[in-house]
């Protein structure tokens, strides 16, 4: 799962990727759709896209009838993956917070004696 979440937080980590992401949530779309969302040039764009599939959160393919069209959609299970990690992250930060409260009350509670 690691590998997993580097992966993904690597591909995130520019915000013109994440802007793809954004884009491809509402749903699948031709690489030159994405193109026209930007002000950069088709190779600029297709280097992100590039990341993405090599992070694993976006799979490309082809129409049948016009191999040169590309059609991207976001791969849901690395999103699960990272999501899972955070919950884990945000589980260890919730258990720190409430042994940190159990112990001022307990010092409160030694000074109010």
């Amino acid at each position: 799962m690691v590998n997993d979440v580097d992966g993904a937080l690597a591909a995130l980590a520019d915000p013109t990727r994440r802007r793809i992401v954004e884009l491809l949530r509402e749903r699948p779309r031709r690489a030159g759709e994405l193109v026209e969302a930007f002000d950069m040039s088709g190779p600029a764009v297709s280097r992100h896209l590039r990341i993405l599939r090599q992070g694993g959160l976006v799979n490309e393919h082809g129409l049948d009838e016009d191999a040169r069209v590309r059609i991207y959609r976001l791969r849901p299970e690395p999103f699960v993956a990272l999501q899972a990690w955070l919950d884990q992250v945000q589980a260890f930060w919730a258990d720190q917070l409430g042994a940190f409260k159990e112990h001022a009350e307990r010092l409160s509670k030694g000074l109010s004696e």
